[in-house]
């Protein structure tokens, strides 16, 4: 790992730390701290979404256009200018105004970020520096939660105050980290015959490849990430009596699974074909449904409800350390040269459709109608596992399974070696 990509893994580290002293507690902060009521956060939650998909299809084209660090520079400022006014704001249109500022600023990050790892690897290392990089997240969010939850105090704003204000200084730490960074020259578009973001656009759903993956991705995050905090929540308190306690237990199993697994999976996935471990997730995922299916609709003990749940949320972190080394750098290799800005703007914007669409659905689904939410989400699973198999039709030998390039190598070196020595 080189020194470029060291600074971008410690940037993804203190970022993920900043947000996770903040995302649990965002609605509680403006619903009952500032006294703004329920509706007020849902809708700064719905701000968060909504400037993610305002900013996203124009990222993708300044990555491309300026390079992805003064993209990722603003982005980090920004977010830092949002999160330090939504820590001081008390009035509902301030709140909102700062919530815009930090989703487009969060938002716009993660392309960049993303970009930049693909411009420090290869193909042969950047599976493992993208399951680097979700490790770390996955870590800075649980430490920066649980530090967070014992720094706050309902009864008093300014406690919540200090939260933002840790969030803007992590954003601000980076901006410094990054200013130090020396990306590897990479090709950018300046005159290239698509000069316009519309053409772009027109050039990337042209890759049918690309478009395969960008519904298999929003499936994907329609169908795990969508119902952590929204359909999967609301589906095991009231059906299965889950507890507020064991409700943390659960995404503290998701989050510990991640930790754990992330690097004992690596190797095996690496060796394979992306669309079998993709298709591999979704039969896991599968399983996770039949297992929250149990939990709420079965006939045991309310023990055994609680352990079925939280290894419902175990199963999804299993899948998630399985998909983190193999669909971003599948992005990052079906872009062409110079446009992975491009692309990885336009997954990310599929993502965030999927965060918007999956919590409105499968919120009032779960809720209420227990057995057909288990049963929607279980089929979507399956879903993954097929359309997984019909992208890999799509795919060349190298895209859908990097590995082979060492083999090749091997084998031409061989061949080489053997007609030096005739």
């Amino acid at each position: 790992m080189g020194a470029a990509m060291r600074r971008i893994h410690v940037g993804n580290a203190l970022s993920a730390f900043g947000l996770g002293f903040t995302v649990p507690y965002l609605y509680v902060y403006v619903a009952q701290v500032r006294g703004l009521g329920a509706m007020t956060a849902g809708l700064v939650l719905a701000v968060f979404a909504v400037a993610a998909l305002v900013v996203l299809p124009f990222a993708g084209r300044a990555i491309v256009r300026r390079g992805p660090l003064p993209v990722l520079l603003t982005a980090l400022l920004t977010a830092a200018v949002g999160s330090l006014s939504l820590g001081l704001s008390a009035h509902a249109p301030t709140v909102l105004a700062s919530a815009a500022l930090l989703g487009a600023g969060q938002a716009v990050m993660q392309p960049a970020l993303a970009t930049m790892i693909v411009d420090c690897s290869t193909a042969e290392t950047r599976s493992r520096a993208f399951a680097t990089q979700f490790f770390l997240q996955n870590l800075g969010l649980g430490v920066g939660g649980l530090i967070g939850g014992h720094l706050v105090d309902t009864s008093s704003p300014a406690s919540f105050t200090l939260l933002f204000a840790i969030e803007a200084a992590m954003f601000l730490l980076l901006v410094v980290v990054m200013t130090t960074l020396r990306l590897p020259h990479s090709p950018r578009i300046q005159d290239a015959p698509c000069r316009s973001a519309k053409a772009s656009w027109k050039q990337l759903l042209g890759n049918r490849a690309m478009v395969q993956l960008c519904v298999l991705g929003f499936v994907l995050f329609f169908a795990c990430y969508g119902q952590f905090e929204s359909g999967l929540s609301a589906y095991g308190v009231e059906a299965a009596g889950i507890s507020t306690s064991a409700l943390g237990t659960a995404l503290a199993a998701n989050t510990a699974m991640i930790v754990v697994a992330q690097f004992a999976v690596l190797k095996f996935v690496e060796r394979r074909r992306r669309t079998r471990v993709i298709a591999a997730v979704g039969v896991i995922w599968a399983i996770a449904w039949l297992t929250a299916g149990y939990a709420g609709l079965g006939h045991g003990s309310q023990e055994m409800a609680t352990a079925a749940f939280v290894s419902t949320y175990a199963l999804f972190g299993l899948g998630e350390a399985m998909l983190s080394p193999t669909v971003a750098p599948l992005v990052a290799d079906l872009a062409p040269e110079g446009m992975a800005g491009q692309y990885n703007s336009a997954f990310a914007l599929v993502k965030q459709l999927a965060l918007a669409v999956g919590p409105a659905v499968g919120g009032p689904l779960g809720a209420s109608l227990h057995a057909p939410y288990i049963v929607t989400f279980l089929l979507f699973s399956l879903g993954i596992s097929y359309l997984a198999i019909r992208l890999g039709k799509q795919l060349t030998p190298l895209q859908n399974q990097p590995s082979l390039r060492k083999s090749r190598v091997v084998a031409q070196g061989g061949a080489q070696s053997q007609s030096i020595a005739a």
